[in-house]
């Protein structure tokens, strides 16, 4: 038997027979069950309220705020999972690293990492740098009843981006630099981060966390070989280190169709595909074994209902033939979309692939 057929003592028969957790297992669904990235956020008039004179970093370590963020599109949307409010550099603050999240720059590193000597920075992550976090789950658990939890984390990579490059970037100079320029440096730097990833995770876990996923936002910047060299033992690293919890994990990234192999090997349960790929070819690549996530454009819930429908039962036929099918979006919902259109797409899922 599997690692993700074994639950934990965390979940509730009605938890682990939830339609999610069974589509992560690749068993039988009452319907395909639907969540979306970025589903707690701005997109919601309710948050906005919350959040008002908060920042942002501030907001992710008050266990209140996160249990309500976090359960705000799950009672407006019938989404079949949570996922759990926080950030990708919550971790990163956690142990010390001087950083803030910039309104409509996001995560800012006040001295990048880029020598041998600024690896000192990153020291390992303890429970207790993160209490607010086991706090926040175990509220949210609470409340969810049935409706499984999502933990996630930043991937190696994509924190080394943010922290080498000093904040978001698009062509990732300074850290393919450090990649190609010294390739012990940066081993030393990803392992450490996986380290501090899978802290990161055991911590949710074990908090009561349904499943996990790992987010490689900006793996898409990779070549094959290179992601393969040079990044792929890393997140391996951080798949293995939670395998022996029995929660699905989910791996996911942007622009990576052409590492969706790759993506498949390092260890996750589910691969996550975005809007590029369609999910039938995604599943060729990914190969067999694994559930499949995604993977409907972002931006067609700005077209008329008829429209977003049609695509959305595109998405629905591609993926007819896997053995398991998480509905999503290709990457997160976007800031201005209207949230009933999100509340449309989840009941026209739930309503077209009802058995």
């Amino acid at each position: 038997m599997s690692a993700i057929n074994r639950p934990t003592g965390h979940q509730t028969s009605a938890t682990v027979d939830s339609a999610f957790l069974k589509a992560c297992r690749r068993e039988p669904v009452p319907h395909t069950p639907v969540w979306f990235m970025r589903q707690a956020g701005r997109s919601l008039p309710e948050y906005r309220k919350v959040r008002e004179g908060i920042a942002m970093l501030d907001s992710c370590m008050r266990p209140d705020l996160v249990t309500e963020i976090t359960l705000q599109p799950v009672r407006r949307h019938k989404v079949d999972a949570a996922i759990f409010f926080s950030d990708i550099v919550v971790p990163l603050k956690a142990i010390g690293i001087d950083l803030d999240i910039k309104p409509g720059i996001g995560p800012v590193v006040e001295q990048p990492i880029r020598s041998r000597a600024d690896l000192d920075r990153l020291r390992a992550l303890e429970p207790g740098d993160v209490e607010y976090v086991t706090e926040a789950v175990g509220m949210l658990t609470a409340e969810l009843g049935a409706t499984p939890l999502v933990g996630f984390a930043g991937a190696p990579f994509t924190l080394a981006s943010y922290l080498i490059e000093g904040g978001p970037s698009r062509n990732h100079e300074h850290t393919k630099a450090l990649m190609y320029g010294d390739p012990e440096l940066w081993a030393e730097l990803l392992d450490r981060l996986a380290g501090i990833t899978s802290a990161f995770l055991k911590v949710q876990i074990e908090a009561g966390a349904s499943a996990v996923q790992l987010f490689d936002s900006w793996a898409g910047a990779l070549s094959v070989a290179d992601y393969r060299q040079s990044v792929l033992p890393a997140s391996v690293k951080v798949f293995e280190a939670v395998a022996g919890y029995g929660v699905p994990r989910i791996h996911f990234g942007v622009g990576t169709g052409e590492l969706l192999g790759a993506m498949g090997e390092a260890g996750a349960d589910v691969v996550g595909v975005d809007w590029r790929v369609p999910m039938d070819e995604a599943a060729r690549r990914v190969g067999p074994g694994r559930a499949l996530q995604g993977n409907l454009d972002p931006a067609v819930l700005f077209a008329p209902r008829e429209a977003m429908e049609r695509k959305a039962r595109t998405v629905l036929d591609e993926a007819r033939e896997l053995p398991g099918h998480i509905f999503n979006l290709g990457h997160g919902v976007l800031p201005t979309t209207d949230p009933d259109a999100l509340t449309r797409l989840v009941e026209y899922v739930h309503t077209e692939t009802a058995v």
